[in-house]
């Protein structure tokens, strides 16, 4: 709880043009959306409202983020960096980050591949999951599995989760790589089915590791 007193613009430090360069992430994958600035006005609506609002440079204004289209931005968790000179919120958005509709700002990958992503796969396989629940598709095995409901969806993670242990047991890397990854799919499609988000599921580990 004394964390939470810190959230003050006074932990901030603003640069002689009175801004604040804001890093935001995504709370539960970890990817980052996008790039910002506030000044001291948008952090003190920021704070005080739990919703990122940033200093718009062509109107000279602090602004809600997303405001007119509905994809705000709530603020989970907050840190600062080089004694208040940069700002880093973890933030559950409602709705997309970029103006062109992408969930966020940098989804031009010049480097690396696709699957050099790390953790922020879960993020990802969370919202691929929820459209599939959402908008079923004809002939997909994720919509079959959501329309067979949560018994034939555990049933299969059992499943899974024995051919995962068989793999462990056995000395190549391979198949307990792709066993484990079959069991994590399924899981997610269960935690969807289910209505938990994969953030509460951390927040339970979070409280366990102590």
């Amino acid at each position: 709880m004394a964390l939470m007193n810190k959230w003050n613009v006074e932990t901030l430090c603003f640069d002689e043009n009175g801004l604040l360069p804001v890093i935001v992430q995504d709370y539960e994958s970890g990817e980052v959306l996008m790039l910002a600035y506030m000044n001291e006005e948008a952090a003190k609506q920021t704070i005080a409202s739990g919703y990122a609002h940033y200093y718009d440079k062509e109107k000279g204004v602090a602004d809600t983020f997303g405001a007119v289209e509905g994809n705000t931005q709530k603020v989970m968790t907050a840190f600062v960096a080089d004694g208040g000179k940069t700002l880093l919120i973890k933030v559950k958005p409602n709705g997309n980050t970029s103006a062109d509709g992408k969930f966020s700002c940098f989804n031009e990958q010049v480097k690396g591949d696709y699957k050099d992503i790390g953790s922020e796969m879960f993020g990802r396989l969370q919202r691929i999951v929820r459209e599939y629940k959402e908008n079923p598709e004809d002939g997909g095995y994720t919509s079959y599995l959501f329309a067979k409901g949560v018994d034939r969806i555990g049933k299969k993670v059992g499943e899974e989760a024995v051919e995962f242990v068989i793999a462990s047991k056995n000395p190549e890397k391979e198949g307990v790589v792709a066993e484990a990854a079959d069991l994590l799919y399924h899981v997610m499609v269960l935690l969807s089915a289910r209505d938990v988000d994969i953030s509460e599921v951390c927040a339970e580990l979070c409280k366990r590791n102590r």
